[in-house]
């Protein structure tokens, strides 16, 4: 395994570097540092749209499609020297990582054609419609219903925990198209725009005041025939092939942000005179740890990778992180101590700290619980019996 980098590699990351701390310091200086994932979404969108100008935000795509054939080295430092210049998360993040690349993949060169240079250029954001109420990390549970209809499918059904819903501008969407059927089979994956009298979303508020979140209701809501990724069926296929993208490049950018992190936590330790308590320095050690041990874990992961499954190695690395990150939240705020419980405004603004440690609650429980990940790699990584279903 290549864990460093040539010279024409780290002169690519001199280029990256220098293009992003520009920005970060001129024209978008003013969204530096944003954590929240709903804060200023129109200049959010205006970066998404920079990125895209400059062939910055989909770099690894073909440049037919707006990409740069990046490598995967080169991939990876982008996603690193993104998260270290304080560029805040993308909020195309599904698009770009997701949608995109399952379109890629699966999609037919009109597809491509029609969705890829405007996900690529900024101008279509999308978000994800696969959990519903009674269906969460157990996709093979959606009750969310579709039809054809006058060359249209027209859509019946609820999803929660749609991210951005409310800014996008299309959702991909599980729905069962074939009546009786049960499990993974008679799923489809449609393509559906959002802006639509048939779709109602509605916010979640989160425990840090954010609303990342929402529910999304369809009432008979539409989108052409050709919206279809794939066959009539193959939903599930398609969406185990889109999940194995989640386990991609961007692991790596988020490794940064978990590193940038951790680098608040020990200044705001050597700030209060809590590192000079050898219990906080030690949990410190141990967080400095497994932060490597996951960046060692990644590259090996996508050096060996077959992007159309889910390999043993990346059914671990969700687990690994979220747990990892949980507690990384509570280590902010054992060294915050009180000074952490309280808002500098009045609007449930948090600082970063206090912030991470709120987000952090819900990693371990979205894009697949702890307990769903221990089945998957017990099922799937390690071939053992599948858990008793009632």
């Amino acid at each position: 395994m290549k864990l460093g980098f040539s010279a024409e590699e780290e002169a690519f990351r001199a280029e990256c570097a220098d293009w992003l701390q520009g920005q970060m310091a001129g024209e978008f200086k003013d969204i530096r540092g944003i954590t929240q994932l709903t804060a200023m979404p129109e200049r959010r969108k205006e970066w998404e749209q920079q990125l895209g100008e400059h062939r910055w935000g989909c770099i690894g795509w073909p440049t037919q499609w707006g990409g740069r054939d990046a490598t995967l080295a080169q991939q990876v430092i982008f996603a690193e020297e993104y998260a270290r210049a304080g560029v805040p998360g993308r909020i195309n993040h599904i698009g770009v990582e997701l949608a995109g690349p399952t379109i890629l993949t699966f999609g037919t060169e009109e597809q491509k054609r029609r969705f890829l240079p405007d996900i690529a250029a900024g101008r279509t954001i999308f978000c994800q419609g696969f959990s519903e109420p009674n269906a969460g990390s157990d996709l093979a549970s959606v009750r969310t219903k579709g039809r054809i209809e006058d060359g249209h499918w027209v859509v019946n059904g609820q999803k929660i925990w749609t991210s951005l819903a409310h800014i996008a501008d299309w959702i991909f969407v599980v729905t069962r198209t074939e009546e009786g059927s049960q499990g993974p089979k008679g799923l489809s994956f449609l393509m559906m725009p959002l802006d639509q009298p048939g779709i109602e979303v509605r916010p979640i508020r989160q425990i840090n005041g954010d609303a990342e979140f929402n529910e999304t209701f369809f009432t008979d809501a539409r989108c052409p025939a050709d919206s279809l990724i794939g066959a009539p069926g193959d939903g599930w296929k398609i969406a185990m092939g889109l999940l194995a993208f989640e386990r991609g490049v961007s692991t790596l950018g988020q490794q940064m942000g978990f590193r940038n992190e951790l680098d608040e936590i020990v200044a705001a330790a050597k700030a209060n005179g809590r590192a000079a308590d050898p219990v906080i320095r030690q949990r410190i050690a141990q967080a400095q740890i497994g932060l490597s041990l996951m960046r060692y874990g990644a590259l090996r992961m996508l050096s060996n990778a077959d992007h159309s499954r889910i390999d043993g190695a990346a059914l671990t690395y969700k687990i690994q992180w979220a747990t990892w990150r949980r507690n990384l939240g509570e280590l902010a705020m054992d060294v915050l101590g009180q000074a952490g419980e309280i808002a500098a405004g009045d609007a449930y603004e948090w600082d970063v700290l206090p912030n991470l440690y709120l987000f952090s609650r819900s990693d371990t429980i979205y894009g697949g619980t702890n307990q769903i990940q221990r089945n998957l790699i017990a099922e799937r990584g390690l071939g053992l019996p599948r858990e008793p279903r009632g």
